[in-house]
């Protein structure tokens, strides 16, 4: 058995804060690490990773320093941990810019209605007032305009007192309608959630005022389905025709749904410059150009640029800046609170992780970012089942996996 050696790239701080400096003076310092493994194995060339927003998507919040994500996530996971919460910020991350348009009009109703919640008939106000996706060009197609449907809404619910909270929570059933769409965004190979998938899980959900809207305005919920389907349909077939030569079938679905191309990000100019950690990226770089051991771990405080490390390995492999041994390769990074999300039954986590190590080993393109390695060691288990980590270490042993880890 080939022995697994650790390279380590030790990352100073460039300016330690006074606290920072308490901390080490008290013996209680923390280390946060982060590691890249890169996968060598002969197979498939990588589909671009498709359904990031642009970065712009958030300007209006932005300009009024407002996180969109943080705020609905609190709203969503009112009355939860913390973990559910990052859970649910995770999941709006794939939001498209159509979808969260969606939730700030959806807001916007309840607001305008004196409600202090946001529920599903809120939500379908939102899908119809969003009018360019596919959600509103269905609705609108069936005759459902946003005029007719607030009259209906007010005859349902009323108007409320007219005193509304900063921060507007979801009823449980808007909240179920957003997990569904999470599921249908699943079920369609889609690594996104767009306006059709929310129309889908509102569709689905089938129990709230808006499923009760569409009945009396006289829309058939298995009639929009099958139209949101087809359109669906029309425009994947439409971007692998115009992108792919023709193939829209999706080689890597897991690696995409729960990681992020980094290189991708980098040749559309949507990562900032990094500046200061040359060295260190030049030693990433040389360790990975090696035919074995290259398995860099970056080890360093938190915030001193571990992460624009990896950053700037991705910059230089989309400028053609490396080594032939690494050009072209794909700088992948993991979302492990994506992965473990959802996973509730025993083998579930287990099963997301062995098809993700499956893809990756067709690969030999990817190059695996994976943020604070130490999360593997306890990661997704549960009663009777194993972590990551003891996940990962067969592949290990028979060298069909490479990594290191140092704290």
């Amino acid at each position: 058995m080939d022995r697994v050696l650790v390279h380590s790239a030790n990352v100073p701080a460039l300016a330690p804060s006074r606290r920072h400096g308490q901390c080490q003076e008290s013996g209680k310092s923390r280390r946060s690490v982060k590691m890249m493994s890169c996968l060598q194995a002969p197979g498939l060339r990588m589909r671009s990773f498709s359904g990031l927003r642009g970065s712009n998507a958030l300007d209006t919040l932005a300009k009024s320093g407002e996180d969109f994500h943080s705020r609905v996530a609190i709203s969503i996971s009112s009355g939860r941990g913390r973990g559910s919460r990052c859970v649910v910020k995770a999941m709006f991350e794939r939001f498209t810019e159509k979808a969260i348009k969606v939730i700030m009009l959806a807001q916007e109703e309840a607001r305008r209605l004196g409600h202090n919640f946001v529920g599903t008939e809120q939500i379908l106000l939102g899908l119809i007032g969003e009018g360019t996706g596919i959600a509103a060009k269905v609705l609108k197609s069936m005759g459902i305009n946003l005029k007719d449907a607030r009259v209906e809404v007010e005859k349902i619910i009323g108007r409320g007192s007219g005193f509304v909270a900063v921060e507007i929570p979801f009823t449980p059933r808007a909240k179920r309608v957003l997990e569904l769409s999470l599921e249908e965004a699943r079920q369609l190979g889609h690594n996104y959630i767009g306006s059709e998938h929310l129309l889908l899980g509102l569709l689905r959900e089938g129990e709230g005022v808006a499923a009760r809207v569409l009945e009396n305005l006289g829309a058939d919920p298995s009639n929009i389905r099958t139209q949101v389907i087809r359109m669906v349909g029309e425009s994947t077939e439409a971007v692998g025709a115009g992108v792919g030569g023709g193939s829209s079938g999706n080689k890597m679905p897991t690696l995409e749904e729960y990681g992020t191309n980094l290189t991708k990000l980098a040749e559309e100019g949507k990562l900032d410059p990094v500046v200061g950690r040359q060295p260190q990226i030049e030693r990433v770089v040389q360790i990975l150009g090696r035919r074995t051991k290259n398995n860099p771990c970056l080890i360093g405080e938190p915030g001193v640029g571990k992460t624009a490390i990896a950053e700037g390995l991705a910059q230089r492999i989309a400028t053609g800046d490396v080594p032939d041994t690494i050009e072209g390769k794909k700088v992948i990074t993991l979302d492990m609170g994506l992965l473990v999300a959802g996973t509730k039954y025993r083998g579930e986590f287990e099963e997301r992780l062995k098809k993700l190590m499956e893809e990756i080993k067709q690969s030999d393109e990817i190059i695996l970012f994976i943020d604070e390695v130490h999360t593997l060691i306890g990661a997704g288990a549960a009663e009777g089942a194993i972590d990551a980590a003891n996940i990962l270490k067969p592949a290990l042993a028979r060298g069909e996996l490479q990594e290191s880890e140092k704290s």
